[in-house]
């Protein structure tokens, strides 16, 4: 047997899946296609999470829409993050390029043009579903985090969520946190110290600060009703196959806190409504986030800790999470060697310090009697990649440059018209899209400020109106004696002693 050959067989038989699965492409041997030698994802193991990595330009976004277009097909919902506003095209099927036609039979895969059902959300004012989520969803040690308070400032958070829950003040958005962190130091400072201790005005202080820095990211919007129903990402289209959720992200890349606020907070959610999938034949739902780096940006040791956490818990829900980045190296080691499924596009050398990386990066892969791993690394071509999955069986599947499957659907964003027209046909957006501003903390709290100041107010006036009515009745006193004496002085009596006296003096 060759070693071309053998190679072949190599491939076939660690891609040999005996449920469903996806086929990405052909193995590449020296820069040559193996024609029939599929690289294959079992469906099984997708929620074992993944990375999608590679310079830019090399087609790491191509092979997500490959991903996501082959997981719909097969029934599994996906859930986008579109950074960079070029995934909308999945809406509508391919044109199709003779380029396109030549590369598949390569790969020995027929083309077929599609377009799947695509639903548009938005974390802004962009047209899309509104996202949007209450802060008491959050709860206190999410929302710490979040804000990365220090534990003074965490022991603050949990009073105040403490004392709304006790006093049934709903915590919907950040003006109710805010009134109620401003009642915590002022009108109500020692009601909550006589039920729950003392609260620093310092601390208040830096958590106002840090709340008002979420805002300006525009977390005000993100912060709110209605709450969006994560079971709303589970839907199927009439034929069977699982809506593309696209979540618009374009306007939020300069804003990295609120961007790694709005995944926590999925994240959680979904954790914590979504049903024990265990050992089961396909995802339940598969996450997708471009720029992943923007996640991990600018996030404290705790943010990063609950997101590892989330990450090893999360895919006993049946969710699959998959990162896609420049490198490996913009994810955490933790939430890494997390990752079943890694497909590394090329990597460029243009100094010591990316030689280094590319050596780092190629020891992350099964070692292969076929490749040097680094050396494919820098050799690969737009559309090429190493692959390493987990079989069925949980077991990484030989590494395989392959030559990848082009997307069925149109390579390229939906023109306005088309967005408008996506936009109007939803079913979700009149459900989400009219803000809702019931009575909460904050006009509760003003409401019993208002109150108390009334009955202050009145207090102090029915105080004033005793005040003079005491003066009153010590002047009625006062004048009465006067007068007494003045009677007694005046009297003819008196007036006849005194000048009886007079009288006999004179003598």
């Amino acid at each position: 047997m060759s070693h071309t050959e053998a190679f072949k067989e190599h491939i076939i038989q660690g891609n040999t899946c005996k449920g469903a699965y996806i086929t990405v492409g052909a193995a590449m041997l020296d820069g040559t296609t193996i024609t029939g030698a599929h690289v294959n994802l079992p469906l099984k193991t997708l929620n074992r999470h993944g990375l999608i990595a590679g310079a830019t330009g090399t087609g790491k976004t191509k092979t997500l829409q490959v991903l996501a277009e082959n997981l719909s097909e097969k029934g599994v919902p996906v859930l986008l993050m579109d950074m960079k506003g070029d995934l909308s095209g999945i809406a509508k099927a391919s044109e199709g390029h003779p380029k396109i036609n030549e590369r598949h039979a390569k790969i020995g895969l027929p083309f077929e043009a599609k377009d799947f059902p695509v639903e548009l959300l938005t974390l802004s004012e962009q047209d899309g579903v509104r996202l949007r989520a209450t802060v008491s969803e959050f709860g206190p040690v999410l929302f710490s985090r979040i804000l990365d308070a220090t534990d003074a400032q965490a022991g603050i958070i949990a009073i105040l969520f403490k004392y709304c829950d006790d006093k049934s003040l709903p915590l919907l958005d950040l003006k109710d946190f805010k009134k109620v962190l401003q009642y915590a130091t002022d009108e109500g400072k020692e009601e909550i110290q006589d039920l729950y201790g003392r609260i620093s005005t310092s601390s208040a202080g830096a958590i106002l600060r840090k709340i008002v820095q979420l805002e300006q990211q525009g977390a005000d919007i993100f912060f709110g009703e209605k709450s969006f129903d994560v079971d709303d990402l589970l839907r199927l289209d009439e034929s069977g196959r699982g809506k593309i959720n696209i979540i618009r992200l374009t306007d939020i890349q300069d804003r990295p806190k609120l961007f790694s606020t709005f995944m926590l907070s999925l994240l959680a959610e979904i954790y914590s409504t979504f049903p024990e999938q265990g050992d089961s034949d396909q995802p339940e739902l598969v996450i997708f986030i471009d720029e992943a780096h923007l996640i991990f940006k600018e996030a404290s040791k705790a943010l990063h800790s609950q997101i590892e956490s989330i990450v090893k818990l999360i895919r006993s829900k049946g969710v699959g999470l998959y990162f896609v980045t420049q490198n490996p190296t913009d994810v955490p080691d933790g939430v890494l060697s997390q990752l079943g499924l890694k497909i590394q596009h090329a990597l460029r050398a243009f100094t010591a310090k990316d030689r280094k990386a590319i050596k780092l990066t190629a020891e992350n892969y099964p070692i292969s009697e076929f490749y040097n791993t680094a050396e494919v690394l820098t050799q690969l071509g737009t559309g090429e990649a190493l692959v390493s999955a987990l079989d069925e069986k949980g077991r990484p599947t030989p590494l395989a440059a392959t030559l990848m499957r082009a997307p069925m659907s149109r390579m390229d964003i939906l023109t306005k018209d088309e967005l408008e027209e996506l936009h109007r046909k939803s079913v979700l957006a009149p459900k989400y899209n009219d803000a809702v501003d019931r009575e909460s903390a904050y006009e509760l709290l003003n409401e019993k400020i208002k109150k108390a100041e009334s009955e202050e107010a009145k207090e102090k006036a029915q105080q004033e109106r005793a005040t003079v009515k005491r003066n009153t009745r010590t002047s009625s006193r006062s004048n009465s004696t006067e007068k007494a004496i003045i009677k007694v002085l005046t009297s003819a009596t008196v007036i006849r002693g005194v000048l009886g006296i007079l009288g006999k003096l004179i003598k």
